[in-house]
C-alpha cells in the first residue's frame, strides 16, 4: 500500500474502463449519495482499505463489487496509478486501472450510490475538455478555479479529476495499446 500522509486514511479506488459496441472506450463514474464525505460528488468505484484486503488492488476490486455490483471476474487489472490525498476529507486514494466486461446492469449500494455514469473518454482528449470554476470546493479553498470534467450536469473534480488528467494523457501516449480506438 502507499505510504501515508500523517493523519491520511489508505482508501483505492477502481478507474473501470469498457468498450461499448462501436469500439469507443466508456469510463465508470459513481456519484455519491448525500449525506456523506464526498456527499453528491461524482467518484470512481472505492473506499477505505481493511486489513482483510492485503493490497489497494484487493480494496479497489472489493469496494467496486460491493458499490456497484462488478463481479472480480470482469475485471482486468492494468496498472496501479499514483496516488492522489484528497484536500478536506484527509484520505490517500491509491487508483487502480482496469479494463472491465461491463454487466448488463449494475447493482447499485443505495446507501453509498446514488447513480452511474458511463460516458466516453474521446471528448476528454480535446483541448477545452477540461473546464474551470470557483464554485466547487468549500472554504478556504471557495472562490479559488478548480478544474472539472463535464458528465452531463454534473462535474467530475477534486481527486477524482486528479486521478483522471495525467491517466488521459498516459492513454493518449500510447501506454496501453488496447485502450486506443
Amino acid at each position: 500500500m502507499s505510504e501515508l500522509r500523517p493523519g491520511a486514511r489508505a482508501s483505492a479506488v477502481l478507474v473501470p474502463l469498457w468498450r461499448d459496441a462501436d469500439g469507443a472506450w466508456r469510463l465508470v463514474v459513481v456519484r455519491r449519495t448525500e449525506g456523506g464525505a464526498h456527499s453528491g460528488q461524482l467518484a470512481f468505484p472505492g473506499g477505505v482499505c481493511e486489513p482483510r484486503d492485503g493490497s489497494t488492488i484487493e480494496t479497489a476490486l472489493r469496494e467496486a463489487e460491493e458499490e456497484i455490483g462488478l463481479l472480480r471476474s470482469s475485471v482486468t487489472t492494468l496498472a496501479e496509478l499514483p496516488p492522489v490525498g484528497t484536500h478536506t476529507t484527509g484520505f490517500l486514494i491509491a487508483p487502480v486501472l482496469a479494463r472491465i466486461e461491463r454487466p448488463s446492469e449494475w447493482r447499485l449500494a443505495s446507501a453509498e450510490v446514488a447513480e452511474v455514469f458511463e460516458p466516453p473518454i474521446d471528448p476528454w482528449f480535446e483541448p477545452d475538455a477540461r473546464h474551470f470554476a470557483d464554485d466547487l470546493a468549500p472554504p478556504p479553498w471557495a472562490g479559488i478555479p478548480l478544474p472539472y470534467y463535464a458528465i452531463g450536469a454534473h462535474r467530475l473534480w477534486g481527486a477524482s479529476e486528479r486521478i483522471l488528467t495525467p491517466l488521459l494523457a498516459r492513454i493518449r501516449d500510447g501506454e496501453w495499446p488496447d485502450l486506443r480506438r
